[in-house]
């Protein structure tokens, strides 16, 4: 199937664009539990390093899908959409617990992201 190579640019552009978001939106989520984990009564090295670790592999590996998907390459397409159906599930998490104000958004943001991901066909 060919496939016009301005709308794959398109749509590689658009889930590129959708994964650094996402990127973004983790490294706050990361920085944010960075600075609970500093600030807390009890200080402890191991979970501060998995902050760390959670900040580095998550958003530098959308990052990392992204700039992929930017160049052409589809070597970002399954971490993208393996990132996406982890999201949804915690979605799913976020509203047996009522917490619609993250679980609305986080829906959205997953559920276009895996779309887009999915629909991007490789040249």
């Amino acid at each position: 199937m060919t496939q016009d190579p301005s709308k794959a640019a398109k749509a590689r552009a658009v889930v590129a664009s959708l994964l650094i978001a996402e990127a973004v939106v983790i490294a706050a989520l990361g920085v944010w539990l960075l600075v609970l984990t500093i600030t807390a009564d009890s200080f402890e090295f191991l979970p501060l390093l998995g902050v760390l670790l959670f900040i580095a592999m998550a958003s530098g590996g959308l990052a990392a899908a992204a700039i992929g998907y930017r160049r052409g390459k589809y070597f970002g397409r399954a971490p993208a959409v393996l990132a996406n159906l982890i999201a949804l599930g915690v979605v799913s998490y976020q509203v047996q617990a009522c917490l619609w104000i993250a679980a609305v958004p986080l829906a959205i943001l997953a559920g276009a992201t895996l779309g887009a991901a999915l629909r991007a066909i490789p040249e």
